[in-house]
């Protein structure tokens, strides 16, 4: 069954964030590239941290591709035929977590620069130059064959249009969310905008909203139900804000049960948690989705 058909039976529960699985088992994510490091160091520790999710309730497992990219790979010593390599592992190492779906993560242009712009968007390059940047990574994913791919974090309207055509010409089911600030992209566009990019890309299998704040969520799914007619895909941070100067996460967690089923309600049918969301955040999501289809009309 294809992700798409399985979303019309019901819900599907995502995984919680790589990063903080990873750094609760001990690994040292400082490098540029991020979780993409363990992709060529580690790669025993990304299946761990994949189980952990599934074991918890995921159905759909994003793989630890986010930050990578071929300029980061090339700036370890990683040559270009290695680093396509690993795009495709970091599929293989999902696939190895267990039975789920595998989202092959695409993250945005400002995630590779590591320095926080993927929450700023407007980069300053155009929408050509950006499809430039992503098109050799998606090709690299696209190879290995996910079941979709995550086009996840976009904090602009311009990377989500770069993306988009890229995915349009491959045809592959993807879907598109961005990372908001109440009712806006990170850079400032209407997301009502933004949503509305992706209703005529065929490819594109659900809308939505990540690495936001929980509370900026319920207004994303009824507004992304209204604009579009795709399934709706979530999936915020705890509540916590990362600090890019001090390389710190500040505040406290708001991620809890009533918001998830507030989500459900309003027409999620991709649900799970970005960072600092583990696997209890993902259990708990699980739970309600049970509580919500009783007669296990949500396919694993």
């Amino acid at each position: 069954m294809t992700l798409a058909d399985a979303l019309a039976a019901g819900p599907l529960v995502l995984d919680g964030g790589m990063s903080n699985q990873l750094e609760s088992a001990g690994h040292d994510l400082s490098d540029a590239l991020w979780s993409a490091r363990l992709l060529a160091d580690d790669p025993a520790a990304i299946v761990a941290a994949h189980e952990a999710y599934v074991a918890a309730g995921a159905q759909v497992a994003i793989t630890a591709s986010y930050q990578a990219s071929f300029g980061g790979f090339a700036q370890k010593g990683i040559r270009r035929e290695q680093a396509a390599a690993l795009f495709g592992l970091s599929v293989e190492l999902a696939r190895r977590a267990g039975p789920c779906y595998v989202a092959a993560s695409v993250g945005p242009y400002g995630a590779v620069l590591a320095d926080g712009s993927e929450y700023r968007g407007r980069y300053g390059l155009t929408v050509a130059q950006l499809e430039r940047f992503h098109r050799p990574r998606i090709e690299a994913l696209a190879a290995a064959a996910p079941d979709v791919l995550a086009l996840e974090t976009v904090p602009d309207i311009d990377e989500a249009e770069a993306m988009l055509r890229v995915v349009g010409a491959l045809g592959l089911p993807s879907w598109l969310s961005y990372t908001v600030s109440g009712s806006r992209t990170r850079a400032g566009q209407p997301l009502e905008d933004a949503f509305a990019l992706a209703e005529s890309v065929d490819s594109v299998i659900a809308i939505g909203v990540n690495c936001c704040a929980p509370q900026d969520v319920t207004a994303a799914v009824e507004l992304a139900a209204t604009v579009t007619s795709k399934p709706v895909v979530v999936y915020p941070n705890s509540g916590e804000t990362w600090d890019a100067a001090t390389r710190a996460w500040k505040g406290s967690n708001t991620f809890d049960t009533d918001l998830v089923r507030t989500w459900v309600q309003a027409g999620a049918r991709l649900v799970g948690g970005c960072c600092r969301v583990g696997p209890a955040g993902i259990s708990a999501v699980a739970q309600v989705l049970k509580e919500a289809y009783p007669s296990g009309s949500t396919p694993r």
